[in-house]
């Protein structure tokens, strides 16, 4: 889900761009450091929106950079168990599939993919052996969180499934409607 917080944070000023606006060097430093990185707690930050308040900066010896609290407010999209989203199947391995929507990446185990025994085919697809439902790279599909990790920045770890109603391919998605308008 995407929020709008307030973030406490110190950022160093080089001596270099003393003679700058203040403000604008701690924004460009803010945003070198937070834009589109994945902090802990805030999951992946979008974009510094505001800076609130400024304090008067240290200056600590041996170092010469001046140290300065801010507030600042950042938008930012924490993905959360049970979030549904929509995005794009970018690999496909024989354990499951990858999906890129939009801020993270995630991964659907080959069980969690469709109700159906699914096999890894020599395509690189993934086959579904009564349904004989297809699921390859650049397929749209919709998905629900399951599990969340993002102790380690560097690599968060984000489940989902595909088996419950209404998520899926989007093809998949079609044909259930077009099932339901017929029976109705």
């Amino acid at each position: 889900m995407y929020y709008k917080s307030v973030v406490e944070g110190v950022v160093r000023v080089d001596p270099s761009r003393f003679s700058e606006d203040l403000k604008r060097v701690i924004t460009d430093e803010l945003r070198q450091n937070y834009e589109n990185k994945v902090i802990d707690q805030l999951g992946r930050v979008i974009a510094i929106q505001s800076i609130k308040n400024i304090e008067d900066g240290i200056i600590i010896h041996g170092d010469g950079a001046a140290f300065h609290n801010v507030t600042f407010n950042v938008v930012h999209y924490l993905p959360e168990t049970n979030d549904l989203i929509e995005g794009e199947i970018k690999d496909i391995a024989k354990f499951g599939a990858f999906v890129d929507f939009g801020p993270f990446e995630g991964m659907i185990h080959i069980s969690q993919t469709m109700d159906d025994f699914v096999s890894f085919s020599k395509e690189g697809t993934l086959l579904g052996k009564d349904s004989k439902k297809v699921l390859k790279v650049k397929d749209k599909v919709r998905a629900r969180i399951i599990a969340v990790s993002i102790k380690n920045t560097q690599e968060p770890k984000i489940g989902m499934t595909m088996r419950q109603p209404y998520l899926g391919k989007s093809e998949w998605l079609d044909d259930i409607r077009k099932v339901e308008s017929n029976t109705n």
